[in-house]
């Protein structure tokens, strides 16, 4: 498929189609690679974190029998997956209903919807839930209540919340930290660092977050195999991030890493503001003496065909179509193309073989790739 446009070949379909994109979820992985599989979209999945539940640790057992123990007065609700965990593994024990009851007598805070959503599904309501789904909010609407002596427990999510449940100490509260479930290793490292050098390398396209964890681990990730600055350029410049909201995304605000996030946190408006960011960014419509063509990712539409280019080729054509009719020399195209620092980018000869590599790709559109004698290459085309 790669060697000349294809005749009757089943066509790949779909607006993503050509895009390939690294998904580093754990929990929901399966969902959010259908959703972008079902857009034409190229998937390596790597998960970063691996979630362990806690439902038969006795961490959870112990904190669980604290909260009944002696009532409680306020209970934050952080995640719903959280929330489910925490009423299934008291449903376990046979104390599920005493649970209910006792969670009823309180003041419930959701830190979102989604924990808003699981708090419902067992009966319960939440007396106040911030729009900002911010943590920060709900530490702030606890403190400008009187909660000394006041019995708090607080829901984690993933990792302990010290600060949160400092905070509320300070002011005089009891704090029963409820561990539901554990960000663990994932059951892959070497896959994680596979992604990270296929994003240093540029060989993705948009990489979607759907926790803060799983984005420290990746960069994590990254760093361990000596990549995290060629990482963090990539994503500046080349490598969509979006984020599922932007509490997600502060680990990469943190790093000067401009990312995108829907307005509301569902997986289905993640992977609608992926496609219509890439289709922004990543997509061109060029008139070529050949006939129109468009460039989408790797992938070439023409004449009702797809080609999917290999990841380097593809990458000099993009080059070139971001400024399509001007002559980019070997040297620009190497700087462009190719990462790394400039004492470890090959020579112009890589750039030659990746044209002439293009060109055959390209089957009967090549001739749009014209060289310059002694100047470069250029593409004939016009946007």
């Amino acid at each position: 498929m790669r060697s000349a446009i294809p005749g009757d070949a089943p066509q790949p379909q779909g607006p993503l189609v050509g895009f390939t994109v690294g998904v580093t979820a754990d929990r929901r992985r399966d969902e959010l690679c259908a959703l972008l599989e079902r857009r034409g979209a190229t998937v390596v999945a790597a998960p970063a974190l691996r979630m362990v539940p806690m439902s038969d640790d006795a961490l959870l057992y112990e904190a669980t029998e604290t909260c009944l123990a002696g009532g409680l007065d306020y209970v934050v609700a952080t995640t719903g997956v959280g929330w489910r965990g925490w009423m299934s593994a008291a449903e376990g024990w046979g104390t599920g209903g005493r649970l209910v009851a006792a969670c009823g007598e309180a003041v419930l805070v959701s830190r979102g919807s989604k924990a808003a959503g699981a708090l419902r599904s067992c009966g319960l309501r939440e007396t106040w839930a911030p729009e900002s789904e911010a943590l920060e909010d709900v530490l702030a609407w606890l403190l400008a209540r009187d909660v000394r002596g006041r019995r708090i427990a607080v829901q984690e999510h993933g990792a302990p919340l010290p600060e949160f449940t400092a905070a509320l100490r300070a002011a005089g509260a009891v704090v029963i930290e409820v561990p539901v479930y554990r960000w663990g290793p994932p059951e892959d490292p070497a896959a994680v660092r596979r992604l990270a050098e296929q994003t240093a390398r540029r060989e993705v396209h948009a990489l979607p977050f759907t926790s803060a964890p799983a984005v420290e681990a990746f960069l994590a990730a990254a760093e361990a195999c000596g990549r995290r600055a060629e990482v963090i350029d990539a994503l500046r410049r080349d490598v969509l991030p979006v984020c599922i909201g932007p509490i997600c995304a502060r680990p990469l605000l943190g790093a000067d890493v401009p990312c995108v996030w829907p307005e509301r946190g569902r997986l289905g408006s993640l992977v609608r503001t992926l496609g219509r960011e890439l289709a922004e960014r990543c997509r061109h419509e060029l008139d070529t003496p050949a006939g129109p063509l468009v460039l989408q990712g790797a992938a070439v539409l023409a004449g009702g065909r797809t080609l999917l280019l290999p990841p380097l080729p593809a990458a000099v054509l993009r080059a070139l179509a971001e400024r399509p009719g001007t002559v980019l020399s070997r040297t620009e195209l190497l700087r462009r193309v190719w990462s790394g620092p400039p004492g470890q980018r090959p020579d112009e000869h890589a750039v030659e073989a990746a044209v002439a590599r293009l060109r055959t790709a390209l089957g009967p559109y090549a001739p749009v790739v014209r060289t310059v004698t002694k100047r470069g290459y250029r593409l004939a085309a016009a946007p």
